[in-house]
């Protein structure tokens, strides 16, 4: 939930990720309105939400049963695994530019530490996160936030 200047709330992560991008059109975080590639990043922004976030809620959960955490991490892994393939030949999830999705995977794939779930198979994934914290936006933010940069 992110409350705005006029006292508005918005909710859902993609969508104030979108509108953080808008604020700024020239900042390339995301394609202009009505461009294909806009449409691209929001699967990217939906997969991102509803098949990675959703997938590591419940190995937050410290009551939920050891083998519904494993059939979630088996789940994961195959998600993983598709955006594994999808980094293979590019820098950031839409090719050359770094956009709002790859600022929401980063932070979601960086919760793997946190539950111990490994990203060693995933060659492209560790190099991708890696690329990310090298960025000086990252790094800044995640020093005021209080958080260790990789």
């Amino acid at each position: 939930m992110s409350k705005l200047d006029d006292g508005s709330i918005l909710t859902e992560g993609a969508v104030i990720l979108q509108y953080i991008a808008d604020q700024n059109p020239n900042s390339g975080l995301a394609p202009k309105a009505g461009a294909m590639e806009r449409y691209r990043l929001q699967e990217w922004l939906n997969f991102i939400g509803s098949e990675i976030h959703k997938s590591f809620s419940p190995l937050f959960n410290k009551s939920a049963p050891e083998v519904y955490k494993n059939i979630v991490r088996d789940l994961l892994i195959k998600r993983l695994s598709f955006i594994e393939t999808q980094l293979a030949n590019k820098p950031y999830l839409m090719g050359d530019n770094f956009t709002v999705a790859d600022a929401y995977l980063f932070v979601v794939l960086r919760w793997s530490e946190s539950v111990s779930f490994n990203l060693d198979q995933f060659q492209n994934i560790k190099d991708y996160v890696a690329r990310i914290s090298l960025r000086p936006s990252v790094q800044a933010a995640m020093k005021a936030e209080g958080l260790t940069v990789c």
